[in-house]
This record gives C-alpha cells, sequence and structure tokens, in this order.
C-alpha cells in the first residue's frame, strides 16, 4: 500500500494539528486533505514552514483554553430545573436526554455543542443529578439540576381520599365499546 508524507496546515479530527508530520494513505492524501487545503505534501521547502506552524498552533490552543475557562464559568452561574409531567408515585412520562440539557442551557444564554454534555443515561427520576459538560481537554465542568414535578404527586395505592380520576377520553371509550358490540351483532345475524 502506497503512503505519502504529508504536512497538516489544519487540525484534523483523529489525525493531528497544524505542524504535524503524518504518513497516510495515498488515495485519503490525494482525494481528501490536499483538495481540501488541510494539508500539503511535505517537501524540503514545506519542512521550514513547521515552525510557524506549532506556533499559531500553540496561539490557537490557548485561545481556545482562555475561551473554554469563559465558557465554564458561564456555564457554572446557570441554575437549570426541569419541571416534568409526573404519574402515580412520581414517575415520569419520557425522560431528560443531553438534547433537553442543551435546550435548557442555550434559553439560559449559554452557546454551546450538543455533543459535549456527557449524559450517560437519559433521567427518569426525579430530584437532583449532576452531568459532566466537557468543554476541552483539559476543562470540564459539573452542572447540577434539579427535575421536579409540574402536578401534584399521588402514591401509588393510595386509598384513602383518592382523588377520582376523570377519563378526558370517556365518551370516546364508550363510543368504540359500543361499535365493537354492533359489530359483534352484525358478525352474528351474518353467520345465521
Amino acid at each position: 500500500m502506497a503512503h505519502h508524507e504529508v504536512l497538516l496546515i489544519k487540525p484534523v479530527d483523529g489525525l493531528g494539528a497544524e505542524g504535524d508530520q503524518v504518513k497516510v494513505r495515498a488515495g485519503y492524501a490525494r482525494n481528501y486533505l490536499l483538495p481540501q487545503k488541510f494539508a500539503v505534501a511535505l517537501t524540503q521547502s514545506n519542512r521550514k514552514q513547521v515552525e510557524a506552524l506549532k506556533k499559531r498552533r500553540t496561539s490557537r490552543e490557548s485561545e481556545e483554553l482562555a475561551g473554554a475557562q469563559a465558557l465554564a464559568a458561564q456555564i457554572a452561574k446557570v441554575s437549570l430545573a426541569f419541571a416534568v409531567k409526573t404519574g402515580e408515585g412520581g414517575k415520569l412520562f419520557g425522560a431528560i436526554t443531553s438534547a433537553d440539557l442543551h435546550q435548557k442551557l442555550t434559553e439560559g444564554g449559554v452557546v454551546i455543542d450538543k455533543k459535549k454534555i456527557h449524559l450517560h443515561t437519559p433521567i427518569k427520576t426525579l430530584g437532583k443529578h449532576e452531568v459532566k459538560i466537557k468543554l476541552h481537554p483539559e476543562v470540564s465542568v459539573e452542572v447540577s439540576f434539579d427535575v421536579v414535578s409540574e402536578n401534584p404527586i399521588v402514591e401509588a395505592g393510595a386509598t384513602e381520599a383518592a382523588p377520582k380520576v376523570i377519563d378526558p377520553y370517556a365518551e370516546h371509550t364508550k363510543m368504540a365499546q359500543n361499535a365493537a358490540r354492533a359489530a359483534e351483532k352484525a358478525a352474528k345475524r351474518n353467520r345465521k
């Protein structure tokens, strides 16, 4: 297999940052890295550019780190609370996902990539929870949030003064039952 050595001009995920000399497959270099101006072919004259690229890399990385630290301070000031619908015993309908957290953060004025929120499993319980947001390889912040019920919690099996449950679809249920009875009667008539 043919390989080419290239000098990266821009950071490429999974490959390296600017100023890195990497060995890649010839097709990858020819068809993607070189036309997209992510890299240049490694020649003697290009080797001299390495120092300038490394300086640019360190300045970019320091700016990213400072930006991540400022964003972490901004995220630490935001308080999050989710009001969710619950059933008997405080059981949630649905779950709180990283998409919900991302939406609340953007509503709070924090612009962040959704992929940086590391929520391993969706939250399905009421109470106080924490999630890790990794803003930079060196900067991560723990955000705590509350999940509360927007309706009063009725304990399962509570017999004393149990509230009467009103079925909003009772009329539809009765209509469906009547339609089923009529269909049974018609089927019996047709069999005779």
